[in-house]
């Protein structure tokens, strides 16, 4: 996608094709969060709790992402830094609450993870299709595409988590999932901070240039 508006040249969000898709990801994400944790409770599925846990993150954090368009640069590396913080504090927790359970957990219902681990990837494809056309954009954009696909590819996971636990009968195979996510969440949060980081770098750069 063509840059607009950064000095970078990368695309920041001002366009209202981009905003009207951004909506709809954001309804998405907050349905799927309450239908995802209502089934994590009934299934006692850790790795199911922590993709609904990642879905209630993103559309908070899109709802940033769209109140910061058009703001700026700072501003938006202020947002893109806050929302690498939050996938760390959530990796964080989920690691701490699989670690838990891996002690005190029963074997998970295999059928109602498929099930809503299957309801779950379509959403996330669905998102993931409607914004993969903006996914090379500044921290802030670039930011809501790699929490879409973070969201897909735990979804897969989930449901190899489900076929595990109905093959094996134990609980292990979502206590393994849940800490992949765990990791892959660790892993964006560090990579939205450094991109956020080095174009705060550039801001500060830019800044002594005009003096």
């Amino acid at each position: 996608m063509a840059g607009c508006c950064g000095h970078d040249g990368k695309f920041d969000g001002v366009s209202d094709d981009y905003q009207r898709r951004l909506w709809i990801v954001i309804a998405l994400n907050a349905t799927m969060f309450f239908v995802e944790m209502t089934a994590g409770h009934l299934a006692k599925s850790q790795a199911l709790q922590a993709d609904s846990l990642d879905f209630a993150g993103d559309a908070l954090t899109y709802g940033i992402s769209l109140a910061v368009i058009g703001a700026s640069l700072r501003a938006r590396t202020n947002a893109a830094l806050f929302k690498g913080v939050s996938l760390l504090l959530m990796g964080l927790w989920v690691f701490g609450s699989t670690v838990y359970r891996v002690f005190f957990a029963g074997v998970p219902t295999a059928e109602i993870m498929g099930v809503v681990g299957f309801l779950a990837l379509l959403t996330n494809l669905a998102s993931v299709l409607l914004l993969v056309r903006y996914k090379d954009g500044d921290a802030n954009v670039r930011s809501v595409w790699m929490c879409s696909r973070n969201d897909a590819i735990g979804n897969v996971a989930v449901m190899f988590a489900a076929l595990g636990v109905w093959g094996t009968a134990t609980g292990w195979p979502d206590l393994i999932v849940a800490t992949i996510m765990a990791g892959l969440f660790l892993s964006s949060a560090f990579q939205i901070a450094r991109q956020a980081l080095a174009e705060r770098r550039g801001i500060t750069d830019h800044e002594h240039v005009g003096v």
